[in-house]
């Protein structure tokens, strides 16, 4: 048979592997949670950004565009036979009616912005499976830690 101090040791040797495996494990599934995380935001804030985007240049048309093309198209209309006030109400009916249709096409972008429900099933599946492990025990106190480790200082000065 071997001796048993040998076994003894190796059995500490295995632990500390099987800690450090497992801290790096853990460390590596937080990090790959968190590109996980990543991936799904990015996406979400490239469909957000298309929808500021559309609504942004709905605001745009609707504040720089709107009194000199609505001044142009009335005045047209008003050289066809129609009265000049019916050609400002047509003009800005038409330009509302524009900024409608963009503010309609930036809703169903934001619609599209979901969070990252990947990331958080995973999350919630890592905490699961870590609510069975216990803990490391520690002394409770300091006062515990000092009485557990003053006999061996006490026998190392005599």
């Amino acid at each position: 048979m071997s001796d048993p101090s040998h076994n003894a040791g190796s059995a500490e040797r295995s632990l500390g592997q099987l800690v450090a495996s497992a801290t790096a494990e853990m460390s590596a599934l937080v990090h790959d949670e968190i590109a996980l995380a990543k991936a799904e935001l990015r996406q979400d804030v490239k469909r957000g950004a298309i929808g500021g985007l559309a609504i942004s240049t709905a605001g745009v048309l609707a504040l720089f565009s709107l009194p000199v093309l609505s001044f142009a198209a009335a005045y047209g209309i008003h050289n066809l036979g129609l009265g000049l006030a019916w050609s400002f109400l047509i003009v800005g009916g038409a330009f509302l009616v524009l900024a409608a249709l963009l503010g309609v096409l930036a809703i169903a972008k934001f619609k599209k912005v979901k969070p990252p429900e990947k990331s958080i099933a995973s999350a919630k599946q890592t905490a699961a499976a870590l609510q069975g492990v216990k803990p490391h025990p520690r002394p409770a106190t300091v006062r515990d830690a000092v009485t557990e480790t003053s006999p061996s200082v006490a026998r190392s000065s005599a």
